[in-house]
């Protein structure tokens, strides 16, 4: 799984908007298993950041990474912040996951994702 969850791919990040119908979008992301944070990066004003900004300390989220018939799926609390030393460690990982950092637009965030539950299916 660990190997599956390195591999430069694309997940889907699904959130809730305010009327709690699932927003779906396509994300990368890096994940590391020691501290079960999950990151992904994005605009302040991005539909998903703006839906985990909402739920607050309630907001949950699934990150899923596919390959064929291969899968994982990543659940748990998420958060919204602009620290500087959180994004910079994002940006980090994320750089070195993908070989590219991020695109760095003026509004950059990052959601952490506090993963406690995994699903898999053949890794």
């Amino acid at each position: 799984m660990r190997a599956f969850l390195t591999c430069a791919r694309t997940a889907t990040l699904t959130t809730l908007r305010p009327d709690c119908t699932p927003h779906v979008t396509p994300v990368r992301f890096t994940f590391d298993p020691a501290s079960a944070l999950a990151r992904v990066t994005t605009r302040a004003g991005a539909r998903k950041a703006r839906n985990v900004a909402a739920d607050g300390p309630a907001a949950r989220v699934a990150l899923c990474q596919a390959d064929g018939s291969r899968w994982v799926t990543l659940e748990g609390r998420a958060e919204v912040t602009e620290d500087r030393g959180r994004l910079s460690e994002a940006v980090r990982r994320y750089a070195a996951r993908y070989g590219t950092p991020p695109p760095a637009p003026l509004d950059l965030v990052v959601i952490e994702i506090t993963v406690d539950r995994v699903l898999s299916l053949n890794i």
